[in-house]
């Protein structure tokens, strides 16, 4: 029998709450409390109102820092990708940023600027600067040169030619740097809120930790996942497909 395609995921959440709710009951342990439980920490903190101030506050603190990451990000990238002296002086700062691990710049950004806002936020752009840059700037390479002659032997803008000529091939790549940009940069911002902040989701997760409040950490983490997969599906898939529309 032939499932529709649509069921799969519905499926598949079923078959993951079968199999921990098993292994919850297996081990019957604190240490892996049933969904029943986790659900139930979930509403008494979203009534409370502490998850959804922890959780906004460090939304907001993504959504700050993944813009900036992502503007300065794609100029620089585009600029390297069209300039081969640039790109070679640039590259091996670009290989040592992308090699120091993220901890350590968190901890240097908070000694250097002091327990702020915004070192937090320089922190996390740091951290993902580099990646989109090497993303856009790989993209950039890769634009095909007899279409940009095209489009300057037929006198385009250079709004027109963005929009018409460079965006639709850099789009794969500036998709790719924001999804992954979204997987990399919260869980960044975790480490810098659990390091130097007294709010969001990695200063209480800390406290849960201290505590051995696993069903308060998963319920905190379902969370946030959920938000993550609700800006996937409402956001960014309608804006490749919007995107994506001259290919039909």
């Amino acid at each position: 029998m032939r499932l529709p395609k649509r069921t799969l995921p519905v499926l598949s959440l079923v078959v993951l709450l079968v199999v921990w709710q098993a292994l919850a009951s297996y081990i019957n342990s604190g240490l892996l409390p049933a969904p029943a439980t986790v659900a139930t920490v979930f509403w008494l903190e979203l009534m409370t109102g502490q998850l959804p101030y922890h959780l906004g506050v460090t939304l907001l603190r993504l959504l700050v820092s993944f813009s900036i990451a992502m503007l300065l990000g794609c100029a620089i990238g585009i600029a390297l990708g069209r300039n081969k002296k640039m790109d070679a002086f640039f590259d091996n700062w670009l290989v040592i940023s992308l090699n120091v691990p993220a901890l350590v710049t968190i901890i240097l950004c908070y000694v250097w600027f002091g327990l702020i806002e915004s070192a937090a936020i320089l922190a996390v752009v740091v951290n993902k600067l580099p990646n989109v840059i090497v993303t856009i700037r790989e993209g950039t390479r890769r634009l095909d040169q007899d279409l940009l002659e095209m489009a300057s032997s037929f006198n385009f803008s250079k709004h027109k030619t963005l929009l018409h000529v460079i965006w639709p091939q850099l789009h794969p790549f500036v998709m790719g740097a924001t999804r992954s940009g979204l997987a990399l940069i919260w869980k960044i911002i975790l480490v810098v809120e659990l390091l130097g902040r007294s709010n969001g989701m990695g200063y209480q997760l800390h406290l849960f930790f201290q505590l051995f409040d696993v069903a308060s950490i998963l319920a905190y983490t379902i969370a946030f996942v959920a938000v993550i997969q609700m800006i996937e599906v409402m956001i960014l898939k309608p804006l490749d497909k919007k995107s994506l529309r001259w290919r039909r």
